[in-house]
């Protein structure tokens, strides 16, 4: 029996907190609501722009709550932003000449805005879940764009076949493993961020700033870029649907997202 008392829950959000529709069960949300009555830290740690967050945090009531998004590099408390972390223009420039050499498509993402080169499927299948629309550009002239916002792309998201986004993996790792934090969220999408800008980040930040010890975190999520925040947090749940691997690293692996595996983890060790 786990007798610890859990302080703080990071959740991620596909395939872990909201079904395969898109949609948050009545019985996930109304175990988070019991959760925060008992005064516990929620945290939504995703892959996705804070504009695809915020309507989802807007439904269970974590507006006011620190919310980490674009896998960590950018993290907010009601809406202040609290931690930003943009990939180097260079590092950008060279990434992208590789990208161009594979049949893939290359996403950019600022804490708002977003960008690719063209529109086809991968990029329709990303604006369904935000109402911030694509901005079609040439990289050069997003390159420029940032030049002179002295910014750059908080995220790259390289969508494509599984094969060649696993080749691309490794072949990017071998490159730029010590610039670059890169992760496949799942098969046909591999995440490119800055160092320092991961969901174990997210999540180290946002509980020194709560004075929280990882003894006291629950870290629930469902592919290979949560694996980090499992293997880190007081107890590390993966979903019933995760790969085996992320299931390996976990200290309890619920149910999955289609049948309220995040409400019966929370049940198990908070509500």
């Amino acid at each position: 029996m786990d007798n610890r008392k859990y302080l703080a829950v990071f959740i991620d959000i596909d395939g872990t907190l909201i079904k395969s529709d898109h949609s948050i069960s009545p019985a996930t949300a109304d175990c988070i609501k019991q959760v925060l009555d008992k005064k516990v830290l929620v945290v939504l740690v995703s892959a996705r722009p804070m504009h695809g967050i915020l309507p989802i945090a807007a439904e269970i009531g974590l507006t006011q709550f620190p919310i980490a998004s674009l896998n960590g590099a950018y993290i907010a408390k009601a809406g202040e932003m609290i931690f930003e972390s943009v990939i180097n223009l260079d590092l950008v420039s060279k990434v992208h000449e590789k990208l161009s050499q594979y049949p893939v498509t290359p996403i950019y993402y600022e804490e708002r805005n977003w960008y690719a080169e063209s529109q086809n499927p991968a990029t329709d299948k990303e604006q369904k879940i935000t109402e911030v629309p694509l901005t079609l550009l040439p990289f050069a002239d997003m390159m420029s764009g940032w030049q002179n916002r002295n910014t750059g792309p908080a995220k790259i998201l390289v969508i494509g076949d599984p094969i060649v986004v696993s080749e691309l993996e490794s072949k990017l790792k071998i490159e730029y493993q010590d610039q670059l934090n890169i992760y496949a969220s799942k098969p046909p999408y591999l995440e490119i961020m800055g160092k320092g800008a991961s969901k174990l980040d997210a999540v180290k930040l946002v509980s020194k700033q709560f004075g929280i010890d990882k003894e006291n975190i629950i870290a629930i999520g469902d592919n290979f870029n949560d694996q980090e925040m499992i293997a880190y947090a007081g107890c590390g749940i993966a979903m019933g649907n995760a790969p085996d691997k992320v299931k390996a690293i976990a200290d309890y692996v619920t149910d999955t997202n289609n049948n309220d595996g995040v409400a019966k983890a929370l049940e198990k060790f908070i509500a």
